[in-house]
C-alpha cells in the first residue's frame, strides 16, 4: 500500500470515508495538509479548572473531578436522558445530556473526567450537554487534552461537522504526519525576524500550550503566507525592470506638452503637479511603466493622464484610454477632445454599438496611426483593433477590469507604458498587497475653489421637506441627480420575494415618472440607466451637461468620471442599499462648479451595518478615511477581490490588522530578490517551488494587475 503524505485525500483517512470526506471537502479539507492549515476561527480558554464551590449560573467553566453516580430515565417525550453526578474536593454538580443514551456505555463510576459547559440551577447545580473529557480512558494526560482543560480551537463547519470530530482529526493528523511539514523558510530569515518553525507554528496555531504561543505560531503563518505573496510581486517588478521597452521618451521644453499646460483654464495642485514629475521621469527611462496613479473623486486625475497621452504623442507613439461604462468613455471624449483637439491631437471614441462600417473604418485609421488617442471601453482590446504604435495604455477605474483583459491590451504595442488610474482611494495596507509591484502616485488635495459638500442623512417621513429643498435649488439655476438602486421593479419572483423583504425599494422608472409628472412637473426630467441604447445615454447626457434637463433620475451608471459642474445637489433613494465607497463614488458627481452642493442620503437603515456605512459617509469627506472604514466593515477580499488582480486569495492574514507583518515580508522579499532574482541558491529552493505551487502560471498577470 502506498505511503501517505500530506497530498493524501483526506477521505483515505481512517475514520473518514467518503461521506464525511465530502463534509470536509465542503469547508475546503480535501488532503491531509489541508487539515493542518484549517486554522480555527477563535479559541475558548478553557485551561481554568474552576472548583465546584466556585462556579458561577450562568457561565461556561471547566470542571475536573470524579464520576460517583450514573444514572439513565426518559423524558414525558420519551426522549433519552443521561445524568452524572460529578465530584471534586470542593463539592459536586450533576452533569446531564438529552438524546446521548449511548453515553451510559461510555461513562463508568470512578472515571477522572472533565466537562466544559454552561452551569445552571434547576433544584440543584447542573452542566447541561457539556463536553466531555475522560482523561485515563482516552489514553491523554491532563495537558493532552484537546476538548477541554486548555486553550481549544474553535473551527469553521458545516452541519455534518462537530467540533469534537474535527480537533480529533487535526490532532490526528498532526501526531502521525507533523515530521513530513516541510520548513520553507531559510534558518537565516526565521532568526532575523524571530519566527519558530513550522512544525511548532502549526501545532500551536491549533494546540497552543498558551497564549503567547498561539500568537508566536499565528505570526510565522502569516509571515510566510505574505513573504510568498510579495516575493512573487518583487519577481514581477524586477522582471518588469529588466524589460527594455524599445524607447524612452523625449521630455523637452516646449512642444506639444508646454501647449497643452498653457491651454488649462486652471492652476494645476500641487499633487497634479507631482504626479506628472513622476510619470515623465518614469516614461524618460528605458523601462516601461507601471504606475498607479491615485487620487479622490474629483481630485483632477485625467488632466494627469491627459498629459501623459500628449507626452506619447509627442514623441510619435498612440495612446488608448480604456474605461469601464460607455457613459465614462463618453465623458472622457468630451472632454479630452475639448483639451486636446485645438493641439492637433486626432482622438476617436470606440465603443459598442457603433456600425460595422464606421467600426472598420476607425479599425483602420488606428492601424494606419491617423489616429492619436483611442478612448473606449472593453471594445478597445477586441481582435479587430491593432495599433500602429502603442506607447501608452491608460486604464481608467481598474478595479473594474479583469485582469486577462489588461494583458491583452497590453500585449498590443511593444511593452507600452500603462498607468492606471482609480478614484476608489485605496488603504495602504491593500496598496502594498494588491499593487506591490506597481509605483504609485497620490493626489490628495482637490482643486482650488472646490467648496465641501454638505452630507446629510434623512429618513422617509422628511421626503416632502427634501423634495422642497431641492426645488430650492433648481430656482437658483442648479441642476440635480436623483439616485436609485434600482431600475425597475424586480422582474423575477425570486428577486421581488428578496426585495419584500427589505421592503419597497426606489427604483429609477418609477421616480422618474413621479419626479416628472408630479412634483418637478415645472422641470425637465431625465431618466438614466443601463439599459437603455448608447444613443438615448449619450442624448440624456448631452442635455443635462447642457443645462436642459434639470433633474436627471439615475441608477448607479453615473457613479464615475460625470463631469456637470453646474448639478449641485444630490438624493440617493435608499442610501442604505448602497456600499460605503458607492455613496463617496456617487456624492463626487456633485461640488465641482465652485457652489454650496448637498448630498442628501434618503434611508430607513435595518441593520447595524447599513447604520455605520451612513453615519461614515455623513461624517467624512476624505476617500482615504472612507477606504479605511468600508475595509474595515467588508474586509480586503471583498473590497479589492485579489483574483481580479491574479493574486490568490489570503487565507491566513487579515491585511489590515496584519499590517505590520505585510511591511516585515515585503522588506524581507524585495531585499532578497535583489540578491538571488531567480531563487537559484539551495537554501532558496523551496521558496521557489512552494512560490510556483501557490501561483500556478499567475505570475505573468501580476504586472498588469
Amino acid at each position: 500500500m502506498q505511503e501517505k503524505n500530506l497530498k493524501t485525500p483526506v477521505r483515505y483517512i481512517k475514520g473518514v470515508g467518503p461521506k464525511k470526506g465530502e463534509s470536509l471537502a465542503k469547508v475546503g479539507i480535501r488532503t491531509l495538509e489541508d487539515i493542518l492549515y484549517y486554522l480555527p476561527k477563535r479559541y475558548e480558554d478553557r485551561s481554568n479548572i474552576t472548583p465546584i464551590k466556585d462556579l458561577k449560573v450562568g457561565e461556561s467553566q471547566t470542571i475536573q473531578g470524579q464520576v460517583l453516580t450514573l444514572a439513565s430515565r426518559a423524558a414525558k417525550t420519551g426522549a433519552p436522558i443521561f445524568q452524572a453526578a460529578i465530584a471534586d474536593p470542593t463539592g459536586f454538580i450533576h452533569a446531564v445530556w438529552f438524546n446521548q443514551p449511548y453515553l451510559k456505555d461510555y461513562f463508568k463510576k470512578g472515571d477522572k473526567v472533565t466537562l466544559y459547559g454552561r452551569v445552571e440551577r434547576y433544584d440543584k447545580l447542573q452542566m447541561v450537554q457539556p463536553e466531555y473529557e475522560i482523561l485515563e480512558e482516552s489514553g491523554l494526560s491532563d495537558a493532552d487534552s484537546i476538548n477541554i482543560g486548555r486553550i481549544v480551537p474553535i473551527y469553521s463547519l458545516t452541519e455534518q461537522l462537530t467540533q469534537k470530530f474535527l480537533r480529533n482529526l487535526v490532532f490526528k493528523t498532526l501526531s502521525e504526519y507533523d515530521k513530513t511539514l516541510i520548513e520553507k523558510l531559510p534558518t537565516y530569515l526565521r532568526a532575523r525576524e524571530k519566527l519558530v518553525d513550522i512544525r511548532f507554528a502549526v501545532h500551536n496555531i491549533h494546540f497552543p500550550k498558551n497564549f503567547e504561543m498561539l500568537e508566536k505560531a499565528y505570526n510565522r503563518i502569516v509571515f510566510e503566507e505574505f513573504f510568498i505573496l510579495q516575493l512573487a510581486l518583487a519577481i514581477r517588478k524586477k522582471g518588469a525592470a529588466s524589460e527594455d521597452s524599445a524607447f524612452g521618451y523625449h521630455i523637452a521644453a516646449g512642444g506639444l506638452s508646454e501647449s497643452f499646460k498653457k491651454a488649462l483654464p486652471f492652476e494645476l495642485t500641487d499633487g497634479q503637479k507631482k504626479a506628472i514629475a513622476d510619470i515623465e521621469r518614469d516614461m524618460s527611462g528605458r523601462k516601461p511603466m507601471n504606475r498607479l496613479l491615485e487620487g479622490d473623486v474629483g481630485s483632477g486625475k485625467t488632466v494627469v493622464a491627459a498629459h501623459a497621452l500628449v507626452l506619447a504623442v509627442q514623441n510619435g507613439f498612440q495612446g488608448v484610454i480604456m474605461s469601464p461604462t460607455e457613459i465614462l468613455a463618453r465623458q472622457h471624449f468630451l472632454g479630452l477632445s475639448e483639451l486636446l483637439m485645438p493641439l492637433g491631437i486626432n482622438i476617436v471614441l470606440l465603443i459598442g454599438g457603433i456600425d460595422a462600417k464606421t467600426k472598420q473604418g476607425l479599425y483602420s485609421e488606428v492601424k494606419e496611426g491617423k489616429v492619436n488617442i483611442i478612448i473606449g471601453t472593453h471594445a478597445v482590446i477586441q481582435e479587430g483593433v491593432e495599433f500602429k504604435k502603442l506607447g501608452l495604455a491608460v486604464i481608467d477605474e481598474q478595479h473594474k477590469f479583469g485582469v486577462a483583459q489588461r494583458a491583452i491590451l497590453r500585449d498590443k504595442g511593444y511593452r507600452p507604458h500603462v498607468l492606471v488610474m482609480t478614484a476608489t482611494p485605496i488603504p495602504r495596507t491593500l496598496a502594498l498587497t494588491v499593487y506591490g509591484d506597481i509605483d504609485i502616485s497620490i493626489i490628495k488635495e482637490l482643486p482650488k475653489g472646490r467648496k465641501p459638500i454638505a452630507t446629510y442623512w434623512v429618513e422617509e417621513d422628511k421626503r416632502e421637506d427634501i423634495y422642497g429643498f431641492v426645488k430650492e435649488e433648481l430656482k437658483k439655476g442648479r441642476q440635480a441627480y436623483v439616485v436609485c438602486p434600482l431600475i425597475d421593479s424586480p422582474a423575477s419572483s425570486i428577486q421581488r420575494m428578496a426585495y419584500s423583504v427589505k421592503g419597497k425599494t426606489q427604483n429609477a422608472v418609477e421616480v422618474y415618472e413621479k419626479l416628472k409628472n408630479e412634483v418637478f412637473s415645472e422641470y425637465e426630467v431625465g431618466l438614466l440607466h443601463g439599459k437603455m441604447s448608447s444613443k438615448e445615454k449619450e442624448k440624456v447626457m448631452r442635455e443635462f451637461k447642457k443645462g436642459k434637463i434639470k433633474v436627471l433620475v439615475s441608477t448607479i451608471v453615473i457613479e464615475a468620471g460625470i463631469d456637470i459642474p453646474n448639478a449641485s445637489v444630490m438624493l440617493v433613494e435608499d442610501a442604505e442599499r448602497f456600499g460605503l465607497s458607492q455613496l463617496h463614488q456617487l456624492r463626487g458627481r456633485i461640488g465641482r462648479g465652485g457652489c454650496e452642493s448637498y448630498c442628501i442620503l434618503l434611508a430607513n437603515p435595518k441593520t447595524d451595518a447599513a447604520i455605520e456605512r451612513l453615519k461614515a459617509i455623513e461624517g467624512t469627506l476624505d476617500g482615504f478615511q472612507i477606504a479605511e472604514i468600508d475595509m474595515d466593515i467588508r474586509g480586503p477580499g471583498e473590497l479589492f477581490g485579489m483574483r481580479q488582480h491574479g493574486l490568490p486569495e489570503i487565507r491566513f492574514g487579515n491585511i489590515a490588522k496584519d499590517f505590520g507583518i505585510m511591511e516585515s515580508a515585503r522588506k524581507e522579499a524585495f531585499a532578497l530578490i535583489e540578491k538571488d532574482p531567480e531563487l537559484v541558491e539551495e537554501h532558496h529552493r523551496l521558496l521557489r517551488e512552494s512560490l510556483f505551487e501557490r501561483f500556478r502560471g499567475k505570475l505573468e498577470l501580476i504586472r498588469v494587475g
